[in-house]
């Protein structure tokens, strides 16, 4: 490495997982060329790469929020473009992270030429922490749910939310815990999907009464988030589970999906059929899954659609458009059609016209493809990086922006804020 040349990442190099990072390269000769490359691993032993290359200004410095890459995993000036751009080495891997307590650990370096094969000039490593000081993590194990809960640092009450994921991951619970919402974190599915036959309501009503009793929640309602899968368990437990304030649903389907849904006791939906031979099996390996699931509106599906007219809840819904997991645009107008039909109008909408069906928290690496863990099989997720990536960012602020003003202490303030 070159003593003189110095790779720095701003305003420090540990930060929140969904802080934006500032890169700088400076002690470099005018006009230089240099590669600036990052490289991590997940949970489960995947390394991601992305690599990018700048020419230096005339002061020998290089800044990724000013300045734009000739070439490498993206073009342009993208100040994050080394985080979402990454891909990972083996294909159809989604990165994995749902384990908080150790950070994601980013490796940078800047590489003389064009190549990252040449010879390393400087290096840095980002510590991106998903729990931030003072918030707490506490394991909950009940009767009929178990699930984590993340509490914020400070005194007084906080927006309680429920957040579901189709198969436990605390990274997304985590982030939210970090500005200011008390979190439990609780999984779809608590066995292998092949081995679930029913879902009961009455799991995750449990879940949503410890957090209404909870000492830290307001008492104005819990919010409930879900993508997916647990988009439509979010919006039946609006439907039949009382105490429900808030709703985000990202890239889920109007009608129950896998298994039939009971609730004390009685089957309240059918699940929704498939017809596994519109399968197109891509060149890449991984399966086009979009045009598998019956019309919800056809037939029999009828009776797997979720009632959320009878929901008290405020919903914001979110669909990608090039979702190619399932048509999340179409089920996300089905919900609008069907709540406008009974004079309701409580709802917001987003879409993301190139986003894919995996909209995660920011600044992780995109994925147009992976593992679906439901179908055992590579899958497409759809979307490109780029406007995916910008997808996130706004989202996650449209989430915490979306929750506060329905489940804070003062909504009508909040809302006035909007």
């Amino acid at each position: 490495m070159t003593s003189q040349v110095q790779l720095r990442l701003l305003p420090r190099a540990r930060c929140l997982y969904d802080e934006p990072l500032q890169v700088k390269v400076v002690g470099l000769k005018m006009r230089q060329v240099v590669t600036v490359s990052a490289r991590m691993t997940d949970e489960r032993g995947v390394v991601f790469n992305s690599s990018a290359t700048y020419r230096a200004d005339s002061s020998g410095e290089i800044d990724l929020e000013r300045d734009s890459s000739l070439s490498g995993s993206y073009v342009g000036v993208e100040p994050m473009g080394l985080l979402w751009s990454m891909k990972a080495s083996t294909p159809h891997k989604n990165f994995y992270m749902s384990r908080v307590l150790n950070p994601n650990v980013v490796k940078f370096s800047v590489h003389e030429g064009w190549e990252v094969e040449d010879r390393v000039l400087a290096e840095a490593t980002n510590e991106r922490l998903l729990m931030s000081d003072g918030v707490c993590r506490v394991p909950i194990i009940r009767e009929n749910f178990s699930g984590v809960l993340f509490i914020p640092q400070g005194e007084g009450l906080f927006p309680g939310v429920l957040d579901l994921n189709t198969f436990m991951s605390e990274r997304r619970a985590s982030l939210l815990a970090n500005r200011g919402f008390v979190v439990l974190c609780v999984p779809v599915f608590r066995d292998k999907p092949a081995k679930v036959k029913q879902m009961h309501l009455d799991y995750f009503k449990e879940a949503i009464e410890f957090l209404k009793q909870h000492p830290k929640v307001s008492c104005k309602g819990v919010g409930v988030i879900g993508r997916s899968k647990a988009g439509d368990i979010a919006l039946s437990i609006a439907s039949f589970v009382p105490g429900v304030a808030a709703v985000v649903w990202i890239n889920g389907c109007s009608a129950n999906v896998a298994v039939p849904l009971y609730y004390k006791k009685t089957q309240i939906l059918s699940a929704i059929g498939s017809d596994m031979s519109q399968v197109i099996l891509t060149e890449s390996g991984a399966s086009l899954i979009k045009y598998c699931l019956n019309n919800p509106l056809a037939g029999e599906s009828k009776d797997s659609l979720v009632p959320v007219e009878g929901a008290k809840a405020q919903f914001l819904f979110v669909a990608s458009e090039d979702d190619l997991n399932w048509d999340s645009k179409a089920y996300m107008d089905q919900l609008v059609d069907r709540l406008k039909r009974h004079g309701r109008a409580n709802f917001k909408t987003v879409c993301y016209p190139r986003a894919g069906h995996l909209l995660e928290p920011p600044y992780g690496p995109y994925s147009s493809s992976g593992f679906h863990g439901v179908l055992r099989s590579p899958v497409m997720w759809g979307g490109e990086p780029k406007a995916h990536a910008a997808a996130e960012v706004h989202l996650w602020r449209k989430i915490q922006k979306f929750l506060r003003a329905q489940l804070s202490p003062d909504v009508s303030q909040m809302k006035a804020q909007l």
